[in-house]
């Protein structure tokens, strides 16, 4: 580790209070969350990474906090997608509204852990392999072209997903929900006996941590592209992730209203891929840090005003999942 231990005890200790606050205090009770709830509890979570971003920047210096910036804009605009996803494994699975957020949150946890994994291997890859690093800005500058000129092909079929196959394939599922249990002891009719079985909760939950993988290998090439800084690349994205499943309950209303996000963010994929064979060209020690701050701040911006412009007039959709028990065979 870069950093020094203690810094390292900070951060881990304000998420885990952070956490203890969210499902211990505040969301004690399960409950469905509002829109106003959730865009309340969203600024409190971006006031946090804010001063935490002010701490780094006083702690470790301009460029360092600038880089912390950088990457939680990235990290918070690339994860819309997967609030999108998320919203289809709920409705798909019938998650009711009051069980949404325990879905979320330990989904948080398995985030944790997983970015942790991935990011550090990443990081180690890059610092032991410098050519691998053009290789990652390769990717996004080519998947930043393929997004400004895919169609949209609609919405995924979760229900053909290989993962959601291979679990009620090989995992005994429940066809009801049982509160907010995960798991539930009952009775086999196949063999008589009582054994464990998941219950649409968990799958559902499985489900989003796959999911997040998948989102994981655009995102993390992209922060890794502005620097190999474990510590910045690591808290970036823990602190862009709890805020956008905060915002998830308000956003889901009106998720389909940013129309124009789609090129912003291929547009900050292009940008952040070609800094790279930029740098070399110029022969730069390093990109301005409070250069990659205004662009990509300037291009996110730009597409949520010319998005919510454009679709001023457009009714909102409605994104909670319904309310019941998926309707599936057991495996």
């Amino acid at each position: 580790m870069e950093k020094p231990l203690w810094m390292w005890v900070v951060f881990f200790t304000l998420v885990g209070a952070l956490l203890v606050l969210d499902l211990g205090v505040l969301h004690r009770r399960q409950r469905v969350i509002g829109p106003r709830e959730s865009l309340l509890t969203f600024g409190f979570y971006v006031a946090v990474s804010l001063m935490f971003g002010a701490w780094v920047w006083s702690q470790l210096g301009a460029e360092t906090g600038s880089l912390f910036l950088t990457g939680y804009l990235v990290e918070l605009s690339l994860s819309m997608d997967n609030i999108f996803v998320i919203s289809l494994v709920l409705a798909y699975f019938r998650i009711p509204a009051q069980y949404q957020h325990r879905v979320l949150f330990w989904g948080i946890l398995g985030v944790v852990i997983l970015r942790g994994l991935m990011i550090w291997l990443g990081t180690e890859i890059v610092q032991r392999f410098e050519w691998v690093l053009y290789l990652f800005a390769a990717f996004l500058v080519f998947t930043g072209i393929k997004m400004l000129f895919m169609k949209s092909d609609g919405d995924p079929d979760i229900g053909k997903n290989p993962i959601v196959k291979f679990l009620r394939r090989y995992m005994r599922v429940t066809h009801e929900f049982h509160g907010e249990a995960f798991s539930v002891r009952q009775k086999n009719d196949k063999t008589g006996r009582y054994e464990y079985f998941i219950t649409p909760l968990l799958l559902a939950l499985i489900v989003i941590e796959c999911v997040d993988l998948v989102f994981a290998v655009d995102s993390i090439p992209a922060i890794l592209a502005l620097t190999t800084d474990i510590f910045v690349v690591y808290t970036s994205n823990i602190f862009a992730i709890l805020g956008l499943r905060s915002l998830y309950f308000a956003l889901s209303f009106i998720l389909d209203r940013f129309v124009y996000m789609k090129y912003a963010l291929a547009l900050v994929l292009v940008f952040i891929g070609s800094k790279v064979f930029v740098t070399d060209m110029l022969g730069l020690a390093k990109f301005p840090a409070s250069v990659s701050l205004g662009v990509t701040l300037t291009l996110l911006v730009s597409g949520i005003v010319f998005s919510l412009l454009k679709t001023q007039e457009t009714p909102k959709t409605p994104g909670h999942a319904p309310s019941g028990p998926p309707k599936h065979d057991r495996t």
